[in-house]
């Protein structure tokens, strides 16, 4: 039986929230789009998790319509506390300080992925191609084709100017295209849960340093917070594992009287963290955004946001492109997103990279020079307000999406 071949302008290998935003921002520019993503929609939009989201992230959901419906499903946070192990000094940044109503908000995965999926319905531009995978991927002179295999759909065939890849860390595409990355293991991992707490108000996100890793605790809905715990491999899958009421036990000694009594709501999840930066981010017919092109340590909740901002640079590149007729594939043309891009993210995660080495140790040095750091940026109000610019999206060139 003979393949079926499909044209499309752009090719976009990944349906999270990140490949989403792309076919989000690119809908209304009457480009075809097709979305491939390996496992059924209900798998990829089911993951238990919520992130911490900059308020550049929350001007691209505005810009693409679908903020008022991820608004009302999200916990807002209108201060964020950094704080060292039982130090008595703490910094505060409040909304004030960028005169907003919020300085960020607790997305939740399955609620973002949810509405805009629910945003590309009713444009017949966009396909789906779901579940399938890719077999093979071929970079021409005047286009890219892709080899696609579904137990739904058979084998098929996709042809476009561009293909990009959103599909993540250990991306088949780019390990496909021979780009190599830079970069390390931290050695720690991750545990996060969704807890309930006795706390009176529940609009302050607070990041606690341990000798042992970063603890991140995020506002959600109806008195909940997602907790982000940072630890070595071992003592991680220690504490996915204790009992219940052993596992709240120790949380509740690192969370102190901030949350008072929790409660666990739902399972635990572990996941290792890792830096690393593609060598590039673009080739022939061939673009890579989010963790398929960078990773971070989740210290300062960035990973997302560097995402969604690359996916709306992206875009804006592609729809000045086809507003001066260009050809979308053209390296020339992906070169102005990769400058834009790469560099950037390379100052945020190196920033989350020093942040994790100068607080996830116990050397008494370093232990007294980050404490000094926290006082002088308690005091030191520009010092201050530019760490908080950076960590809510504000520096830096901002993407524009005409959605």
């Amino acid at each position: 039986m003979e393949k079926s071949r499909l044209g499309f302008d752009v090719i976009i290998v990944g349906g999270g929230i990140v490949g989403v935003t792309l076919a989000a921002c690119l809908k209304n520019t009457g480009l075809r789009l097709a979305i491939v993503e390996a496992r059924p929609l209900d798998v990829v939009t089911q993951r238990q998790r919520a992130y911490a989201m900059s308020l550049l992230s929350q001007r691209i959901f505005q810009d693409l319509g679908v903020w008022e419906a991820i608004a009302h499903r999200s916990g807002h946070y209108r201060q964020i506390q950094l704080s060292d192990e039982n130090f008595s000094g703490v910094v505060k940044f409040v909304r004030q300080d960028l005169q907003r109503d919020f300085l960020g908000f607790s997305g939740q995965h399955q609620v973002i992925l949810e509405t805009l999926q629910a945003s590309l319905r009713g444009h017949d531009n966009i396909h789906w191609f779901c579940p399938a995978q890719v077999t093979e991927i071929h970079y021409e002179q005047d286009q890219a084709t892709v080899e696609l295999s579904s137990e739904t759909q058979g084998e098929m065939t996709l042809q476009g100017a561009l293909v990009v890849g959103a599909d993540g860390p250990r991306s088949l595409v780019r390990r496909g295209a021979g780009i190599q990355t830079k970069g390390w293991q931290y050695g720690q991992s991750c545990v996060t849960c969704v807890v309930e707490h006795e706390a009176p108000r529940n609009d302050v996100a607070f990041e606690r340093f341990w000798g042992t890793g970063p603890m991140g605790v995020l506002p959600l809905t109806d008195n909940r917070c997602q907790i982000v715990w940072t630890n070595p491999h071992a003592e991680a899958q220690r504490l996915k594992e204790l009992p219940p009421e052993v596992f709240l036990q120790r949380l509740e000694q690192h969370t102190g009287p901030q949350l008072g009594r929790l409660k666990l709501m739902g399972d635990r999840q572990i996941f290792p963290v890792q830096l690393m930066q593609g060598d590039r981010y673009v080739g022939h017919r061939l673009a890579l955004v989010g963790d398929a092109a960078h990773c971070c340590h989740p210290v300062g909740g960035q990973g997302l946001n560097l995402g969604l901002r690359d996916a709306a640079a992206l875009a804006e590149t592609l729809i000045a492109a086809q507003q001066k007729g260009q050809d979308l594939g053209r390296l020339s043309v992906l070169k102005h997103y990769e400058r834009w891009r790469q560099g950037e993210n390379l100052v945020i995660l190196g920033f989350t990279d020093f942040l994790n080495r100068l607080f996830s140790n116990r050397i008494l040095p370093i232990v007294w020079l980050r404490r000094l750091g926290l006082i002088f940026l308690a005091k030191f109000n520009p010092f201050r307000l530019f760490a908080l610019k950076l960590m809510t999206g504000q520096k830096g060139r901002q993407p524009r999406i005409l959605a």
